[in-house]
């Protein structure tokens, strides 16, 4: 297969969930045993719902990137390009099932597409993206690619960490045409330089002295990377426009500029004090919410980090502007509710033992096989419309639900997940056991007909009404803690405004 000149970028999209945790109240409930964390106690970080993790919001990062259709009802679908996925993320929820695969299956992408897990370091996100910009280049892919990154880092209670982190995710569309961004260059560089690390056993990282990572690591090993990028690129480093590195250690960003010559202006914030340390995602969330104000002609320079560095460089396109509108990373910070419940926070994310009471008490495996035969309809969201009448059901049976019809075997597949929906009834029930009670659910209708009993989420009490609107997200319906299997399925949740859509850019 040929080899293409040009490739880059097509589209973008970004998560983060809508919880945001005061950074104060993490602090005022450990002071007492580290009273260092209130140097730290700034701003607020995402935290993800109950329901969430690095899978879901990875779910919600790719809808934002390839389905612009929901804010822009003329634009292009860019799913119908895509040929592989490539999931980025060292908290996947699954260590022995390919969690790409699920998100291919809630994306409703076919089985012919390629899925691949990376994983294993913090610039996974960043290596999965130059290995699909590489594969573009050499033609080795009869498509686009989807690239996503998430995650969701797990924390000891008290440390720094627990401030710094914050969880979302990002997803970028490559390919070598309708380029938003080309692409000019990339270098990695591979080194075992240890500045944390989490063994198979572990549930938390173990973390190094910052003064070492920052000036044997940060400033030794990624200088180089860059300027082996920008050789490779043939940039001159006072041209970079934006220059997008994560670090949690205070200054090392413009520290590395510096050292590898690009200007003092160029370096982009960080989002530390508005969403926290996103893991291997963060580079690429930086990346998103950089394209969501960057004009054409810019150059952008992305730096990812973690035993080693990887280094790529990128220059917008005209088409970046007619880009459709997107939600992306300043659209869901804007969709925040203030967390100040550190308790709350420390159930969500296990961290915290309590009495679930007998109505917790529930022994439900799930039967592979059933999930297996069903998966279209659990996973993908996809319910039948009728080919004789046109009417649409969730789920899709053998026989159209419509009383003037009844035709048997006359329905084809019908995705639900982007439909705009309505609430007709809702209860708030405080005896059925939920995680974060009490138990929102109700009647949802489709906009295009077909309704569901559905559960809703990222909701508080009193934020529900019938006729509100709602949109449908991937989510955790149930964790079998006894064999470690997670029962994914679709939810409603409150729709946004237009501002929020957007960020107030629209």
């Amino acid at each position: 297969m040929p080899g293409n000149d040009t490739v880059g970028l097509k589209a973008y999209g970004a998560y983060v969930p809508r919880l945001r945790l005061s950074r104060k109240a993490i602090a005022e409930a450990n002071a007492w045993f580290n009273p260092a964390i209130r140097g730290l106690a700034k701003g607020e970080r995402a935290i993800c719902n109950w329901d969430e993790d690095s899978l879901t919001m990875g779910v919600e990062a790719a809808r934002d990137c390839l389905t612009p259709a929901r804010l822009d009802p003329g634009a292009p679908a860019v799913a119908a390009a895509i040929a592989a996925v490539h999931f980025a993320s060292t908290t996947l929820p699954f260590g022995d099932r390919q969690n790409a695969g699920i998100l291919a299956t809630a994306l409703n992408l076919g089985e012919s597409v390629a899925t691949m897990d990376f994983t294993a370091s913090q610039r996974a996100g960043t290596s999965g993206l130059l290995n699909a910009l590489r594969n573009a280049k050499a033609g080795d892919t009869a498509g686009d690619t989807l690239v996503v990154a998430a995650d969701k880092r797990r924390t000891q209670a008290s440390g720094p960490q627990e401030l710094q982190f914050g969880d979302a995710a990002a997803a970028f569309a490559v390919g070598s045409d309708n380029l938003i961004a080309d692409y000019l260059g990339g270098r990695q560089l591979s080194t075992d330089f240890i500045d944390h690390y989490r063994g198979g056993d572990s549930k938390y990282d173990y973390n190094w002295e910052e003064r070492w990572i920052r000036d044997e690591g940060y400033f030794k090993i990624a200088p180089r990377a860059i300027a082996a990028a920008l050789a490779e690129a043939g940039v001159e480093a006072g041209a970079v426009d934006r220059f997008i590195m994560p670090a949690t250690i205070r200054g090392v960003p413009q520290k590395a500029a510096a050292l590898a010559g690009i200007r003092a202006e160029a370096v982009r914030d960080t989002l530390q004090a508005q969403l926290g340390e996103a893991g291997t995602a963060h580079p690429l969330v930086m990346l998103a919410d950089c394209l969501q104000e960057a004009a054409p002609g810019e150059t952008i320079l992305v730096a990812g980090w973690g035993q080693g560095c990887d280094a790529l460089l990128f220059r917008t396109t005209d088409a970046l502007a007619s880009l459709p509108p997107r939600r992306g990373v300043k659209g869901w910070l804007a969709r925040r509710r203030e967390e100040t419940n550190y308790n709350r926070y420390l159930s969500f994310n296990g961290l915290l033992e309590q009495d679930r009471g007998i109505r917790a008490e529930l022994d439900a495996p799930t039967a592979l096989s059933a999930l297996y035969r069903n998966r279209d309809m659990v996973l993908g969201f996809v319910g039948g419309k009728c080919r004789v009448c046109g009417t649409v059901q969730y789920p899709k049976t053998r026989a159209c639900v419509s009383p003037n019809c009844g035709a048997f075997d006359s329905q084809d597949p019908h995705a639900f997940a982007e439909i705009p929906a309505k609430v007709q009834s809702w209860t708030a029930d405080n005896l059925t056991y939920s995680p974060d009670p009490p138990a929102h659910f109700g009647m949802v209708v489709f906009d295009e007909g077909g309704r569901l009993m559905a559960d809703m989420t990222d909701v508080a009490p009193g934020e529900v009404a019938v006729g509100m609107p709602v949109r449908m997200v991937f989510r955790r319906r149930a964790v079998d803690d006894k064999r470690g299997f997670i029962k994914y399925f679709w939810k409603a949740t409150p729709a946004h405004t237009a501002e929020e859509a957007t960020g107030g850019a629209a």
